[in-house]
């Protein structure tokens, strides 16, 4: 995934997003901090947010089920991962990858999975705690040798 990609995604669907919050346009303007007329030039594909809208857009609505059914999960962790490659620092609690995840190799309770939509890499903890995160597989499988020899 890249810039380009997530800002088509969220310029794709800003208005299914805004409706979703039951927000107006003028409402989405004022919390986005763009003018309601972008806004309105987005929604009707003429325009596509900019990065710093995309970011905006995704940490505000963060826990929308669209992005999230389009990113594979949280849209603020792709933004993270794409912009830094590697997330490596304990994060929330996960509910263990349940629905968007392949388990790629379990552990001692510690599991490295891969992310159904996203194709992202993450490692979680025995209790479900998201220790790494990373596009890069080869990375990946780096960081669960590492764990692999600290349990």
């Amino acid at each position: 995934m890249d810039r380009d990609f997530i800002i088509h995604i969220v310029s794709e669907n800003l208005r299914v997003i805004r409706k979703e919050s039951h927000y107006t346009q003028d409402k989405m303007a004022e919390i986005v901090g763009v003018s309601k007329k972008h806004i309105i030039q987005i929604e009707k594909g003429r325009a596509l947010a900019d990065w710093t809208t995309t970011i905006a857009i995704c940490a505000i609505f963060r826990e929308s089920t669209l992005l999230h059914k389009h990113f594979g999960g949280d849209p603020i962790e792709v933004i993270e991962l794409t912009v830094q490659d590697v997330t490596i620092r304990p994060q929330e609690k996960t509910l263990g990858g349940h629905v968007m995840w392949k388990n790629i190799i379990e552990h001692k309770g510690f599991k490295l999975q891969r992310n159904l939509i996203s194709k992202h890499f993450r490692i979680l903890d025995e209790e479900n705690y998201r220790l790494y995160s990373t596009f890069d597989e080869e990375v990946a499988h780096e960081m669960w040798k590492d764990i692999e020899k600290t349990i």
